[in-house]
């Protein structure tokens, strides 16, 4: 199955090339990996650029599916990594939407309580959709100003871009992406 990341190395024109970790998403591990002098993490990010001159804006919409990977690393030049959990916003299959999320984190106590304040509140919104009191879409709406005015996420929608490129919504990207 794996923990699957993407990592993101910003490049010194602003945009970004874009790899693939099948185990990176698990502890955040990734933050202490990378360096310069082992810039894939001795083996576990993936030598095959995935994609190549990548607008920060299309990280998310274009390659970050919130239903396969659970993390996202931005790196700076400086080998500078921030460490993003990424979160499914949907039930079920949910994959024919791709709603998702990303939330700041340290690896961690930090990383343990965003990962579990989720889980809780997306499985108390299910059983209250069950129940028949809320729509699914009422529950999601919900889900989504929770996670951005409680845990400063960014939500987005994977693979459809609108008309500028961007499929986001939420506060900026964090500030040491560029």
């Amino acid at each position: 199955m794996g923990h699957r990341a993407l990592v993101a190395y910003r490049r010194p024109d602003h945009r970004y090339d874009v790899r693939y970790s099948h185990w990176g998403g698990e502890d955040l591990q990734l933050v202490a990996s990378l360096a310069p002098d082992a810039p894939l993490a001795h083996g576990v990010v993936d030598p095959e650029v995935l994609a190549d001159s990548v607008a920060r804006s299309r990280i998310l919409s274009g390659y970050l599916d919130p239903c396969v990977h659970e993390a996202l690393y931005l790196v700076s030049p400086e080998f500078e990594v921030t460490a993003c959990r990424v979160l499914w916003l949907e039930w079920d299959d949910g994959h024919e939407d791709g709603r998702g999320a990303i939330v700041e984190v340290e690896p961690g106590d930090r990383d343990l309580e965003v990962r579990t304040w989720f889980r809780a509140l997306k499985t108390t919104l299910a059983d209250v959709v069950e129940m028949g009191v809320l729509s699914r879409r009422a529950a999601r709406s919900y889900l989504e100003a929770r996670v951005c005015e409680d845990e400063n996420g960014r939500v987005y929608t994977y693979g459809t871009p609108n008309e500028t490129g961007d499929a986001t919504e939420g506060p900026e990207w964090p500030s040491d992406c560029g």
